[in-house]
């Protein structure tokens, strides 16, 4: 068997229509343009090629982009000054702190000070708790796209036996709630699940997210299952040249997509899907707070 990719850039794509297209609609019936806020403390360059690029995309769908770029020494109090002032901006509709934070920051503290109304990476502890218990909430942006993907590639995910690989906070987790909300039996494992192997050959979906470079290979996927590598490591490749490197995924693709039914690649998978999901919380936060229906597809 030869896996289906699914395509993660294209599907972003279409999502960025989706939002693009109803936040012509929002101007035009009500004026009303929906606006993120980006915060960025100090010069991390991987968090600025991020911030750019966030905020490009923000633009080209039609919405107000604002960027707050903030010295890495920032005080906390300062920081929290900049929410305050974005939390009662009402042409702001989602706000979004570049993680991750200067290591004199609290970043739980920073998170959480966060209108979680306005909160577009569902990190909030409220946000976090109206989701595990299946109330409407903000909802991460990574597992949100991969939500997306899997129903697009099954429709019904109900009664699906799905195991995540992984229990962050920032994918793990919601996850796995996320799956349980569309009615799946979901097992979370991780590095210290015992015969972990068994555990993933039991999977119709196999959610990747522990941060190890190609940790799952073939075997342990159940003939015609679906892959979803959340997963992006840099590591050397020599056949490059000296000092470069590839990104990988968390699978092993090249063994994966031999058992699977359908398989993300990296890059090029969920990766795009991240910030195409930003934008669709950020409408469906604009939405909510001007009392409008929901945009169609683009939430849990």
């Amino acid at each position: 068997m030869s896996a289906q990719i699914i395509d993660g850039k294209a599907f972003a794509g279409t999502v960025r229509e989706k939002v693009a297209a109803h936040v012509t609609k929002l101007k035009t019936d009500h004026n009303i343009t929906p606006g993120l806020a980006v915060v960025l403390v100090g010069e991390d360059p991987a968090s600025q090629v991020y911030v750019r690029s966030k905020g490009k995309q923000t633009t080209e769908v039609g919405m107000k982009s604002v960027e707050h770029k903030l010295d890495v020494e920032t005080s906390e109090a300062d920081l929290l000054a900049v929410i305050d002032q974005l939390n009662n901006d009402d042409s702001i509709h989602g706000i979004l702190v570049q993680l991750p934070l200067p290591k004199h920051l609290n970043e739980d503290l920073v998170i959480n000070s966060i209108d979680p109304s306005k909160d577009v990476d569902g990190f909030h502890i409220s946000n976090v708790g109206m989701l595990s218990t299946g109330q409407k909430s903000m909802v991460p942006c990574t597992p949100l796209g991969c939500l997306m993907m899997l129903r697009d590639h099954h429709g019904s995910l109900s009664g699906m036996n799905a195991v995540v690989i992984g229990r962050s906070n920032i994918v793990g987790k919601p996850m796995a709630q996320l799956l349980l909300g569309d009615s799946c039996t979901v097992t979370i494992a991780h590095s210290r699940t015992k015969d972990l192997p068994e555990v993933v050959r039991r999977a119709d979906i196999v959610v990747a997210a522990v941060g190890r470079p190609e940790m799952v290979p073939g075997d342990w996927i159940k003939e015609g299952a679906t892959v979803i590598d959340v997963g992006i490591n840099r590591i050397p490749a020599p056949e490059k040249g000296e000092g470069k490197h590839r990104l990988v995924g968390d699978a092993d693709f090249a063994t994966c997509s031999e058992r699977a039914g359908a398989i993300t690649p990296v890059p090029g998978g969920v990766g795009p899907m991240t910030i195409a999901c930003l934008l669709a919380n950020t409408l469906t936060a604009c939405c909510r707070a001007n009392g409008l229906e929901e945009p169609e597809g683009l939430t849990a």
